[in-house]
């Protein structure tokens, strides 16, 4: 009798796993969760599908190699994002990696030109997006007079943390707050924006092939 329970119990968690009944419950905005080797932390859901991106800057890289004119489109970033670090997936995980149309707009303070828009699997926040999804003030539409930067109550929600080598020989690694990039043009198309260790966004942006900006990849999940 007991052998015949745990038979049939065997073949209901079996056939409620190839149905999906066991499957996780559609992640919420605001969790984190785990795809690949990293924490994202999930912006939006709808149809189907999750806006993701990663809790903490996984690299820190310039935007582009060079100093010169530059758009999302032809920057070292984007490609490095949507060739090595794509292909750092599983082809299973790749699958699941949604191939969207990303919006390149001109930055809204400067008019600098933002570009062609892209086809992408992979891909940074713009200025748009990074007010959207951590906090509008309402800065990006209204300029504050004299400044290039967003100071508001949101700082905090747009900090980063990246995990360095351990430099105590204490065995743990440690976390510090770094800049991370933006895909929006700054105010020259040699610029980039980004978003400050304390959370401000920095709408003027710095010099694209600035070394140090974390790097903070963002995709569209299909759950």
């Amino acid at each position: 009798m007991r052998k015949t329970v745990i038979f049939a119990l065997a073949v209901v968690l079996m056939f409620a796993f190839v149905t999906g009944a066991l499957a996780s419950p559609t992640p919420e905005v605001g969790d984190i969760i785990q795809f690949g080797e990293w924490d994202w932390r999930v912006l939006d859901v709808q149809d189907g599908r999750a806006l993701i991106i990663t809790e903490n800057a996984i690299d820190r890289r310039p935007y582009h190699e060079h100093r010169e004119d530059i758009s999302w489109e032809t920057s070292c970033l984007r490609e490095h994002l949507n060739g090595e670090f794509l292909e750092s997936f599983t082809a299973i995980e790749r699958e699941r990696i949604e191939e969207i149309s990303v919006l390149n707009t001109d930055n809204l303070w400067y008019e600098t030109t933002g570009g062609n828009d892209t086809i992408d699997k992979v891909f940074l926040l713009s200025l748009e997006e990074v007010v959207k999804y951590f906090g509008d003030s309402g800065q990006l539409q209204d300029r504050p007079e004299g400044r290039h930067w967003i100071y508001d109550e949101y700082n905090s929600a747009r900090i980063v943390m990246i995990v360095v080598n351990d430099e105590d020989d204490d065995g743990e690694d440690n976390e510090v707050a770094l800049w991370w990039w933006l895909r929006s043009p700054g105010y020259y198309s040699y610029r980039a924006a980004f978003v400050y260790a304390d959370g401000r966004i920095n709408v003027g942006g710095n010099y694209v092939n600035y070394y140090g900006g974390g790097v903070r990849p963002a995709l569209w999940l299909n759950l």
